[in-house]
C-alpha cells in the first residue's frame, strides 16, 4: 500500500480539527529535540512495532508521518501498513517543507507539558524559593520536609540533601507519611521547573495547612549556585496509612467534582477497551512500577502519574481518543486526570475502585511488563536463520541496539547502525547482497526485525545472533566497549542538561523559563542556544 500525501497547508488545517488523528515524528530523539511540530508524538521508526499498537489502537485512525524530508516517513509507512493501519499519510517534503511554508517549529522535549507547567506557575502564582535561600534556611535548621517529585532513578542520581523520593503522582497518597506537623514547610523540587510547580500545586489543591513552596530551577539551579547534591539517596516514603488513604479519597472526591472527571465502572472500561479497534482507547496505570508489575488491568500501560503529565506527548498520540486512568482506588488517578483535563485532553476518565474493583468484577489481572515481542516479531522469526553464540567467521556483524547500549558493550568488531535507517545505510557497508551478515542486539528482538528487513531487501545470508548480546555474554565470550564503528548519525540518545555541563544547564533553564505560558513561541531557544 502506498501512503497518501498531505501538504503543509492541509496538515495545518488538520491540526485545528477535533477529529481523531495522530501526528508522528519518526526521526530519532535528538533530531526531534532540535525542532518539531508542536504536539507531534516522538516515535522513532525503529520503535514503531513496539509502541504504535498501544498509542493508536484503532487501525483506521488518520495517521500523518513526517521526518526531515519525507524519505524515512515513506519507509515507516510500509511498517504501518504491515501493522494493519490503513489511513497513513506522509507530509510532503517533510519538516523542511513545513518550515518553508512559514509554519512554526518548536524545540526541546515534552514541550506541551513544559509550556503547561509555566502556565500553572503564572496562573496559580506558585510560591517559589531560590536555591540559595533554601540552603540558608536548611543551615539554620528550619522545620521543613523536602520532596523530590521526579522518578526514583533521577532522585537516586542526585537530589537536594535530605529529600524524600515522592514522584508527583504519589504526593496525594504519601505526603502524610513524612509530614509531622501542620506548620512544617513542604519544599517541592525536581530537576528543573515543571514537576516542581505541578507537585506544589497538587499539594496546595489538597488543602493542606502547611506552607508549600517549589524550588526554583530544582537540582540544576542548586548545582549552578555551587551547592552539592546528595548522591545515591534511597529515602522512599513508608506505605500509606489508613489515614493517608482516607484523606486521598476525600481529596479525590472533591477534585473529581470540581473538574467534572467521570468515574467509570470496570464493566464500562472493559466494554470500551473491547471497542479499541474502532476508537482509540489508552489505559494508563499511574501507580508505582512495583504495584503495576504485581498486577494490572490487561492492556494498561505503566505511566506513573507525574510522568504521564510530564511527558504527555510520549504517552498519548491521539488527543481525541479516550484516556482511562487506573490506580488502586481513584485518589492518584483523579489528581492526574485533573492535570490532563486542564491540558486540554477532551476525554479523560478514571476507573472507579481501580484494580481492586477490577478483580472484584471477576476479571483477571496481568503481571510483569508487557510482552517484549511486538507485532511482526513472530513472522520475522520464521524467515530468518539464527546462529548460536560463538565464532562468527568473516561475516559482517551489525548491532542495532541503541547507541548508548552499543557503547557500553557489543560483540567485538560489530558495527553500529540504527534500525530505523537500515535500508538507507546498508548499501554503503554491504554493497554485495551475498555478503554474510549477522545482526545482533541486547536480546534478539530488534535484531530479528532488522534481519527480516535485510532478507526482504535480498540479503539472503542475513542471520540473527540467537539470544543477542545477553547470550553472548552468558557464554563467557569477550565484549567490546567504546565507539567502534558507527555507520549512521548518532542521534537516538539525548543527554540530560546536567550531563552536558554548566552551559547546557544554564541554556536549558533559560529556554524553559522563556516558554510562552499563553501559547508556544515558535522561536523558543534550543537548550544549546541554537535556533531551528
Amino acid at each position: 500500500m502506498n501512503p497518501g500525501a498531505i501538504s503543509p497547508e492541509q496538515l495545518a488545517t488538520l491540526l485545528e480539527q477535533p477529529a481523531p488523528y495522530a501526528l508522528l515524528d519518526v526521526r530519532e530523539r535528538a533530531a526531534f529535540e532540535r525542532g518539531h511540530i508542536f504536539r507531534a508524538t516522538p516515535l522513532p521508526r525503529r520503535l514503531l512495532e513496539m509502541r504504535l499498537p498501544t498509542l493508536v489502537t484503532a487501525p483506521a485512525t488518520l495517521i500523518v508521518l513526517y521526518d526531515d524530508y519525507g524519505t524515512l516517513s515513506t519507509l515507516a509507512a510500509t511498517t504501518l501498513a504491515d501493522l494493519g493501519y490503513s489511513e497513513v499519510f506522509v507530509l510532503t517534503g517533510g519538516l523542511e517543507a513545513w518550515r518553508r511554508a512559514g509554519r512554526p517549529v518548536v524545540q526541546g522535549l515534552n514541550v506541551p507539558s513544559k509550556v503547561f507547567g509555566e502556565h500553572v506557575l503564572h496562573e496559580r502564582k506558585t510560591p517559589e524559593i531560590s536555591c540559595l535561600e533554601l540552603a540558608a534556611q536548611m543551615a539554620e535548621g528550619r522545620d521543613m520536609v523536602i520532596v523530590d517529585t521526579r522518578t526514583p532513578e533521577e532522585y537516586h542520581r542526585g537530589c537536594l540533601p535530605g529529600a524524600w523520593s515522592m514522584p508527583g503522582g504519589e504526593l496525594v497518597l504519601r505526603i502524610g507519611e513524612v509530614v509531622e506537623r501542620p506548620d512544617q514547610t513542604i519544599v517541592v523540587h525536581c530537576g528543573g521547573r515543571t514537576r516542581s510547580y505541578l507537585g506544589a500545586e497538587s499539594l496546595r489543591r489538597m488543602g493542606l495547612p502547611n506552607p508549600i513552596v517549589a524550588v526554583k530551577n530544582g537540582t540544576m539551579g542548586w548545582q549552578l549556585d555551587g551547592l552539592e547534591l546528595e548522591r545515591g539517596a534511597t529515602r522512599w516514603a513508608p506505605p500509606p496509612s489508613d489515614k493517608s488513604r482516607s484523606r486521598a479519597l476525600d481529596v479525590a472526591v472533591r477534585v473529581a467534582a470540581e473538574d467534572g472527571t467521570p468515574l467509570v465502572s470496570p464493566d464500562a472500561v472493559a466494554e470500551r477497551w473491547g471497542r479499541r479497534g474502532e476508537e482509540n482507547v489508552v489505559l494508563l496505570d499511574v501507580r508505582t512500577r512495583d504495584e503495576y508489575e504485581a498486577g494490572h488491568v490487561p492492556g494498561a500501560q505503566w505511566a506513573p502519574g507525574g510522568q504521564a503529565v510530564q511527558a504527555t506527548d510520549e504517552y498519548v498520540a491521539v488527543r481525541a481518543g479516550w484516556l482511562v486512568l487506573i490506580c488502586d482506588g481513584f485518589g492518584r488517578s483523579i489528581m492526574t486526570a485533573g492535570w490532563l483535563k486542564r491540558m486540554g485532553f477532551p476525554h479523560v476518565a478514571v476507573m472507579e475502585g481501580g484494580v481492586i474493583a477490577w478483580q472484584r468484577s471477576g476479571r483477571p489481572l496481568e503481571t510483569g511488563q508487557p510482552d517484549a515481542h511486538p507485532p511482526g516479531y513472530a513472522a520475522a522469526y520464521r524467515v530468518v536463520d539464527r546462529i548460536p553464540a560463538g565464532p562468527i567467521g568473516d561475516a559482517l556483524v551489525l548491532s542495532v541496539d541503541p547507541s548508548d547500549a552499543y557503547l557500553r558493550g557489543h560483540v567485538p568488531g560489530a558495527q553500529w547502525i540504527g534500525r530505523g535507517r537500515l535500508e538507507l545505510a546498508i548499501g554503503r557497508v554491504a554493497p554485495d547482497k551475498d555478503q554474510p551478515i549477522v545482526v545482533t542486539c541486547a536480546d534478539d528482538v530488534q535484531s530479528t526485525l532488522a534481519a527480516a528487513t535485510l532478507r526482504r531487501m535480498g540479503y539472503a545470508n542475513a542471520r540473527v545472533l540467537d539470544g543477542g548480546l545477553a547470550a553472548w555474554t552468558a557464554a563467557g565470550l569477550p565484549v567490546e566497549s567504546g565507539p567502534g564503528t558507527m555507520l549512521a548519525e548518532v542521534d537516538d540518545v539525548v543527554q540530560k542538561p546536567y550531563e552536558r555541563g554548566r552551559a547546557a544547564m544554564e541554556a536549558y533553564l533559560r529556554w524553559e523559563e522563556a516558554l510562552d505560558p499563553h501559547g508556544v513561541s515558535p522561536h523558543a531557544l534550543l537548550p544549546e542556544g541554537r535556533r531551528a
